[in-house]
């Protein structure tokens, strides 16, 4: 598996260099759809990194694994819980494109049936600082419902401050 990643990555710098936004034409649509999801990822993961490295992240880097291998979308917040980044894949679960929900909070995806139990628990360990995992009753761009699995970590500086909080997130049935 490393050795097709390797590959891949490879593939996501050449394309990236030559800067073309078409595929040749023996491509399969499902390698297209396949490559432009990877290439997205490695993106993601580019970013996150560089996140990371500004904002002096003591935290350890599974970006690629958990967007690539784990098809996980992740949402960064600041300490107020205002969305400073998303995954691109994460209009895939949920309709909505990154910088569609940059500055707002994650609160925008619930709704009349998500349940207050669930949104205290989580509350509570954000206000906390403390790791959380649950699921979620959150809502599309288009209104209809879905079941959301989030594991949201705080995240610390260098200095042991709580910087930002990431969460890992999938669509559940």
């Amino acid at each position: 598996m490393n050795d097709l990643r390797n590959y891949d990555e490879a593939a996501h710098k050449f394309y990236n260099s030559i800067k073309i936004n078409s595929l040749p034409i023996c491509s399969s649509d499902f390698y297209i759809s396949f490559f432009s999801t990877l290439c997205n990822s490695f993106n993601d993961a580019l970013l996150l990194t560089q996140l990371a490295k500004s904002n002096k992240w003591n935290y350890r880097n599974t970006y690629d694994t958990e967007l690539i291998d784990n098809d996980l979308v992740i949402v960064v917040t600041d300490t107020q819980l205002n969305i400073v980044y998303a995954s691109q894949n994460i209009k895939k679960m949920n309709g909505y494109k990154p910088n569609e929900i940059l500055g707002k909070k994650p609160k925008m995806f619930q709704g009349t049936e998500t349940c207050k139990k669930t949104t205290k628990v989580i509350r509570e360990a954000v206000n906390q600082r403390k790791s959380f995992e649950a699921v979620i009753l959150n809502y599309r761009k288009d209104g209809s419902s879905y079941n959301c699995w989030i594991k949201g970590h705080p995240v610390f500086n260098t200095s042991g401050e709580v910087i930002n909080f990431i969460a890992y997130e999938k669509e559940v049935a």
